[in-house]
């Protein structure tokens, strides 16, 4: 005779244990279909994808939810089949997963216009970013505006400003593309504001407002850049040149010895030295 309160317990136990093994089977699944992110020679990478599929395969005929809609779609897209990826993204719900799946799927089909629309609403900030960038080789006017509504989209949603940042300096590369030197100097003084400790930015605001001879814009910062690195030879070549232009010639000098020993070859100082001649 089973003791009282035993095969409750048994019956439980065996749930937990059921359970943990279907979970246990949607993880090795899961790993399975990520396997190409995953270290050479890991777990992952031991599982057939095929068996996660067939694992995501049952789950989204008994309980489909948005990941495994999510997994199935990408998965398809993965092996090229995009019809079949379309299918999986149209039954998601509406969201940023769904529109960036979507938003890959129209790039694998060449459809430019219609991703750059997924993927700006997604927001896929890497992607977005490389579809800006290859419509800026062909229409550059269009790439810059799409790219300010991009960055206004990105602030809006609260999105890291670091990602923000390198919206605007990307805007200021387009413009420089076009010769609007003054959107360019405004994007990237924008940038420099958002992400302050960023010499990509520092550097590219100070030589752009140098290059528009705009000594009083790029002096101070340049004066910044020094603070945040003081061994930019780069930064050391602009300081020198703007205390060549104000009659430094000394300081000039100075300047210049010190971006030697630390970057011969720096773009900044090698135009340093031209104006010391």
């Amino acid at each position: 005779m089973i003791a009282s309160g035993r095969l409750p317990r048994t019956i439980i136990g065996g749930v937990i244990l059921a359970v943990a093994c279907a979970f246990g089977c949607v993880q090795l699944a899961s790993d399975s279909l990520y396997a190409s992110v995953a270290v050479p020679g890991s777990v992952p990478t031991r599982v057939p994808v095929a068996f996660g599929l067939r694992v995501y395969e049952l789950l989204d005929r008994i309980a489909p939810a948005q990941y495994v809609e999510d997994t199935l779609g990408n998965a398809a897209l993965a092996r090229g089949d995009a019809p079949l990826a379309q299918r999986y993204a149209l039954r998601m719900e509406p969201g940023a997963r769904r529109d960036d799946l979507l938003g890959r799927i129209a790039l694998a089909r060449g459809e430019d216009t219609l991703a750059r629309e997924y993927l700006f609403v997604a927001p896929d900030v890497d992607l977005m970013q490389q579809q800006v960038r290859a419509l800026a080789l062909r229409d550059p006017r269009a790439a810059y505006a799409l790219e300010l509504r991009f960055v206004a989209h990105l602030a809006a949603l609260g999105t890291h400003p670091d990602a923000v940042a390198d919206g605007y300096w990307i805007a200021g590369l387009i413009a420089e593309t076009m010769g609007h030197h003054a959107d360019a100097l405004r994007a990237y003084r924008t940038a420099m504001t958002l992400a302050p400790l960023d010499m990509k930015y520092v550097l590219a605001a100070a030589n752009q407002a140098f290059s528009m001879h705009e000594d009083a814009i790029a002096t101070p910062i340049y004066r910044h850049g020094l603070d945040v690195d003081p061994g930019s030879a780069d930064v050391l070549g602009g300081l020198g040149i703007m205390a060549l232009h104000r009659g430094d010639r000394a300081s000039a000098l100075r300047y210049a010895a010190r971006a030697r020993a630390i970057d011969p070859h720096s773009g900044m100082l090698l135009e340093l030295e031209r104006e010391l001649r």
